[in-house]
């Protein structure tokens, strides 16, 4: 299980609320917050602004955008 530093730990933060982290990392983050208090508050605080902010309402592209990027989607897959 890797060990990190409480900069380190900063930079897992969103991962692991995604729960995107490998588990011998995400095992790392725990066995850290488990001993540091400053590091656990900092993710409480994390969680309760996501949980604060809520899902954002979904953007919708407009139309000559969407049509740029299918053409640029179709050319990339001739090359």
């Amino acid at each position: 299980m890797k060990r990190f530093t409480c900069d380190e730990l900063a930079g897992l933060i969103t991962a692991y609320l995604e729960d995107a982290l490998d588990r011998p990392a995400r095992d790392g983050v725990r066995a850290h917050l488990a001993c540091c208090e400053g590091c656990e508050r900092y993710v409480e605080q994390f969680r309760a602004t996501i949980d604060a902010l809520g899902d954002p309402p979904p953007e919708k592209l407009p139309a000559d955008m969407r049509d740029r990027l299918m053409s640029a989607f179709r050319e990339r897959r001739r090359l």
